[in-house]
């Protein structure tokens, strides 16, 4: 595949795994905690232990921030990943120290965008993986590629 994706380089049924893992730490699930999500369970081991995840337990948004970064490092899309709408973020099961994720981003249908005649929209689900192979999340977005050979692109 080519380095810049356009709006013609995606199908549906094309799957575009991360080609890269991250390693989640504690000491980053707390951090993100303190700034943009201060619950007990996300910021300190022993309150994470009585609470509803039995544990220290990442925010779903440092997930899903996560997840950001794998699909920007793994799908090179022409002028970036604009993103056009979050259909469905599910998170099904926690996401711990040390967790290793991957993601694997997969291309639902792709349309024409009427009101940017230079772009197109691709609707994907990201299914999240930990190093278990254990869907800790799951997505649908829809983003915007550019269209080859417009002004834009």
């Amino acid at each position: 595949m080519a380095d810049e994706l356009y709006f013609e380089d995606f199908q549906p049924g094309l799957k575009l795994p991360s080609l890269s893992t991250y390693r989640v730490t504690a000491e980053e699930i707390k951090e993100f905690a303190e700034r943009y999500d201060p619950q007990p369970f996300h910021l300190d081991e022993q309150a994470g232990e009585s609470s509803f995840f039995k544990g220290l337990a990442a925010s779903g948004w440092l997930t899903a921030a996560i997840v950001m970064r794998l699909r920007v490092q793994s799908m090179k899309v022409a002028g970036g990943i604009i993103g056009a709408g979050v259909e469905e973020m599910r998170w099904m099961q926690p996401v711990r120290p040390n967790d290793v994720l991957r993601t694997e981003a997969e291309v639902l249908n792709v349309r024409t965008s009427a009101s940017r005649p230079m772009f197109g929209v691709v609707r994907s689900r990201t299914t999240v993986f930990n190093q278990r192979d254990e869907v800790v999340m799951r997505s649908v977005v829809n983003f915007l590629a550019p269209i080859r050979g417009t002004k834009s692109a």
